[in-house]
Formats: C-alpha cells, sequence, structure tokens
C-alpha cells in the first residue's frame, strides 16, 4: 500500500522519476557548457564518434560563466610571468618545479587547439589566440633579487630559455612604454619578458568546440537545463534529473554510463549529490573579483603585455596584480586587477545560499580548520572589499604611473570556487588549483578549483580520461588517436631541445604565432651576456 501511495504521489508532482527510471540513456552525460565540458566532449567524440553525449547547461549561450572572456584573465597561464609558481626557499634557492609544470600542460593545451584546427573543428585562430608578451614587473631591492634569481633558475629549463631579464628603466620603457611614464628615477626596477606567450579567449574556444561537437549527430547541448538531482542505480550507471527552465522546470531523468562534472563553482554541490565517499571531506570558498577596464585606444596602444606583479600577503594566486592586454571579439582592451569580492555564492548567477547549502557532516570541520590557518585571506578580503574606486586607481598607478580616472571603469568578473578539503595534519587545508575527484568505478568525475583552470583543460581532461576510462585508454585505438590529438601525449618537454623546438614549432604554425627556436643552455648563456 504504500508503494502505491509513493507512486501517485510520484505520478503528481510534474515530471517526476521514480529512481532508476529514465526518459532517455546515453552514453556520456556533461554537467555544464563551459571549457572543460568543451574539451572532454571533444575528445570523447573523437576518441568513440558512435557514443551518444548529451551536455545540459543552466544558462542560455554556453560560455557564460567562468569560461567566458570577461570572466577570466585570459592569460594563456605558461608560467611565464605568474610569480606565484616559482616560490623561494628559505635558504634562498628558486623551486621552479610548479612553473615547468604548468608550462608543459600549457604546450599540452596549444597541441590540442592546433589538432582542432586542423580538423576544421576550430576556425581562425586569431578570433581565440594571439601573442601578447608575458612580462614580470617588480621595484625595491628585495624583489629586484628575487627576479633576477627566478630568471636565471628558469634558464635550466629549455622551456624557459629566451626570457630576457632587465634593471634598465630605458629598456624596460621600450617593452612597455605605458608603464614607464612619469616613474620616478630612484626607483629600483626590473622586468622579465617572454616574446611567445599569449592571449586566449576560453569563450570563444568554447563556443567553437560545442558547435563542432554537435555536427556529430550523436551529440545533444540542452541550454536552460538545470541538473537537480545525481543517483546511482543498481548496475553503475548514473540517474540524472534534469529540469528544463524554459518550459515551467519540467523534470526528465537520463541514465548515463558516464557523468562528468564541469559546472564550475557549482560542481561541488552536484558532486555530492551523487553520494560517493570521494567527495566526503571536499568543501568550497568563494572569491570573485573585479577588474579595471580600459578601451580607450590611445591608452591600449602603449601597452602590449601582460605583465604581472607581486602578490599580496595572504592574496589568493588568482588576486596577483596584472595589468593586461586583452583581444576580446576582435578589440583590444586593457584590464587591471584583479580586486577580491566575496559572496556566498558559488557561480556569478548562482544563489547566496550556495555555500551554505554545500556544508555537510563531512566538510564543515575542515573548513573551520582552513579558516583558522588562513587568518592572512581573510584580512586580505577585508581590506579589498573596502576599497574605494579612488584605493583602485592607487592601485592601477602603481604600474601606470599616468592613469586617468575618467579613462577606467570597474567591471565585475566570474566567481571561482577555492578548494578545501580534509587534511591528517592540519584537519582542513585551502589549496589552490584544480582537482579531479572521480568514483573508484569511473563512473563519474568532477573538476573542483580555480586557476590555472580554463588554460590546461586540455591537459586536465586528458586525467579524467586516465582515471575514468582506465581499460579503453591503454588501448591502441585510444592511443594511437590521443597521440594523434597531442603529439607529446606521454612524453615532457623540458630539457628536451629537440622535442620542444618540434612541438612549439608545429602549433606555433597552425595557431598562427610567433616561433621562437630554443637554444642550448650554454649558447642561451653566451647570447644573453652579449
Amino acid at each position: 500500500m504504500k508503494k502505491i501511495l509513493l507512486a501517485l504521489l510520484c505520478l503528481s508532482v510534474i515530471g517526476c522519476s521514480k529512481p532508476g527510471s529514465a526518459d532517455k540513456t546515453v552514453d556520456v552525460l556533461l554537467i555544464g557548457g563551459g571549457i572543460m565540458s568543451a574539451n572532454l566532449g571533444t575528445y570523447l567524440t573523437e576518441l568513440e564518434p558512435n557514443w551518444s553525449i548529451d551536455v545540459y547547461e543552466r544558462m542560455d549561450q554556453v560560455a557564460e560563466e567562468s569560461s567566458n572572456a570577461w570572466n577570466n584573465a585570459g592569460t594563456g597561464h605558461s608560467a611565464f610571468c605568474e610569480l606565484n609558481y616559482t616560490s623561494e626557499g628559505a635558504d634562498g634557492t628558486i623551486n621552479i618545479s610548479k612553473a615547468v609544470g604548468v608550462n608543459e600542460q600549457f604546450e599540452i593545451s596549444k597541441q590540442f587547439w592546433a589538432y582542432q584546427i586542423e580538423q576544421g573543428v576550430l576556425s581562425n585562430p586569431k578570433s581565440f589566440i594571439n601573442n601578447v608578451a608575458h612580462m614580470s614587473f617588480v621595484w625595491g631591492d628585495k624583489n629586484v633579487a628575487f627576479l633576477k634569481k627566478r630568471h636565471e633558475a628558469l634558464q635550466h629549463s629549455s622551456l624557459f630559455r629566451g626570457m630576457e631579464y632587465s634593471e634598465d628603466p630605458a629598456q624596460i620603457g621600450k617593452w612597455v612604454p605605458l608603464v614607464m611614464e612619469n616613474r620616478t628615477g630612484d626607483q629600483k626596477i626590473a622586468a622579465t619578458r617572454m616574446p611567445i606567450g599569449t592571449d586566449v579567449n576560453f569563450g570563444e574556444i568554447t563556443r567553437q568546440l560545442f558547435a563542432s561537437m554537435t555536427r556529430n549527430p550523436n551529440v545533444k547541448v540542452h541550454l536552460r537545463h538545470e541538473v537537480r538531482d545525481i543517483v546511482r542505480n543498481d548496475d553503475n550507471t548514473w540517474n540524472v534529473v534534469v529540469a528544463d527552465l524554459a518550459n515551467a522546470g519540467k523534470e526528465t531523468s537520463i541514465n548515463a554510463k558516464f557523468v562528468f562534472i564541469g559546472a564550475g563553482g557549482g560542481a561541488l554541490k552536484l558532486l555530492q549529490k551523487s553520494g560517493i565517499s570521494e567527495a566526503d571531506g571536499y568543501a568550497g570558498f568563494p572569491v570573485g573579483g573585479q577588474f579595471l577596464m580600459t578601451d580607450n585606444p590611445q591608452v591600449v596602444a602603449r601597452h602590449q603585455a601582460k605583465l604581472y606583479g607581486m602578490a599580496s600577503v595572504g592574496a589568493p594566486p588568482m588576486s596577483v596584480p596584472h595589468l593586461d592586454t586583452r583581444i576580446i571579439d576582435g578589440k583590444p582592451v586593457l584590464l587591471f586587477g584583479p580586486f577580491a569580492t566575496f559572496s556566498t555564492k558559488y557561480l556569478k548567477n548562482g544563489s547566496l545560499l550556495d555555500m551554505f547549502a554545500s556544508l555537510t557532516t563531512h566538510n564543515v570541520m575542515p573548513m573551520v580548520h582552513a579558516g583558522i590557518d588562513n587568518i592572512d585571506l581573510s584580512t586580505y578580503l577585508m581590506g579589498q572589499l573596502m576599497l574605494s574606486f579612488d584605493d583602485r586607481m592607487h592601485a592601477l598607478r602603481e604600474y601606470f604611473p599616468n592613469a586617468k580616472n575618467e579613462d577606467w571603469k570597474l567591471l565585475q568578473a566570474g566567481q571561482r570556487v577555492q578548494i578545501i578539503k580534509k587534511d591528517p595534519e592540519h584537519g582542513g587545508i585551502l589549496q589552490f588549483g584544480t582537482e579531479v575527484v572521480a568514483s573508484q568505478d569511473g563512473t563519474i568525475a568532477a573538476l573542483l578549483g580555480a586557476s590555472p583552470g580554463a588554460s590546461t583543460a586540455a591537459p586536465i581532461m586528458l586525467t579524467v580520461l586516465e582515471k575514468t576510462f582506465k581499460d579503453r585508454i591503454q588501448t591502441p585505438e585510444w592511443q594511437a588517436k590521443l597521440k594523434e590529438i597531442v603529439p607529446t601525449y606521454g612524453q615532457k618537454l623540458n630539457n628536451d631541445l629537440e622535442l620542444t623546438n618540434k612541438t612549439r614549432e608545429w602549433s606555433s604554425s597552425r595557431l598562427q604565432l610567433l616561433y621562437v627556436p630554443v637554444l642550448p643552455e650554454s649558447t642561451a648563456e653566451s647570447a644573453a651576456a652579449l
């Protein structure tokens, strides 16, 4: 009798589906219409063109959250200019391992895009990637000494050879005239410059990838559809309940053999709904950002670089100040920031209840411990929230002394959710970066975290494939195809001159980017001395 009453109750609710039932069945279900789902869907479409793939995105367009060009820095993170990727030890030595790892990942992304250009999946490279020199800029004796040591340490890696270093104001003025105009002569400064840096429009890449995927009749992208629940079936497939927001929230149930949660800040709550033990202990700390922006052509023309400085004490990596040349939809602009903001939303278009809704008995204590251990971050955020427009302009003038208030306006960027996870020593730690969380059986996976994010989406999705399709990825067919998509798959470029030059020349020619051959270390040192 109870089962009959439950069934009648279910039927009285619009679109309600009993556990295990489904309105349709697919091989792959991707949640989120951003760069991560676009990359994974592209890989799977090329590896298994006969698989059925459904994509569900709650907004009315893809790439509307963190992948949107106005919601991220578009740097093409390759560790050429980001000082937080090279840490200084107590003995004064510079650890370049993270920088090398990030650069290796970005080279994979460039190969992935180059292959897609060859296949006609992506078109017109200039619409999404352009050369913009990557620079670091510092002042003060301590910071100058650090930058010099950083430059010297990076020259031992073939990936960073060719990076220029200067303490000469005249030389730096040639690189970035806007930065040196009206700068006092008694200030000790230094800069590095890497000419092969890039600016990337990840929103454009995302839109083109999805457009190409849907040319395959087995791939469907559903906009204005929100995933409400994820339940494991007895056969280890997944029952995913989706609401059609354009149709009064009518719910349907999709049976999927594999689910990927690539919903940016929304991924954590959906991962928790799956009930997998691997999700236990994860929490999220939301951080937003604002940028000052100018499109004054006279200002923009005098700064052709992505110029990164030193982070403030307690600042998260995404808050390293930078004055960036951006090319968005063909139009060059300058952005300066970011200035951190705080909201309990996990998405720019999310709910103020997002953070509270993600709290569980498993993650409350890790969140408390992480908060106690990150007082500097709390202090930093408090200070950022109190900044006025004039305060922000004052920060800009440290990089652009002649900046005029009337040329700039404040923009709200995207929302990021930093990972908090259990830690046996500290109870809970705040972890910067991204992390793939997958079930042991490989039937569901999610991507948590933020920077470097979009820049390394192609290698991150290779990690997803390796974690979730362990048997298939070892087959000759998948291995051959992956090495066609990413020619250096399974190899390292660092300190392999021949492979580095061959790879960069191949991807640069297809992406219409500047190619500069890497020299042997001894030759590079001699050239630098001249």
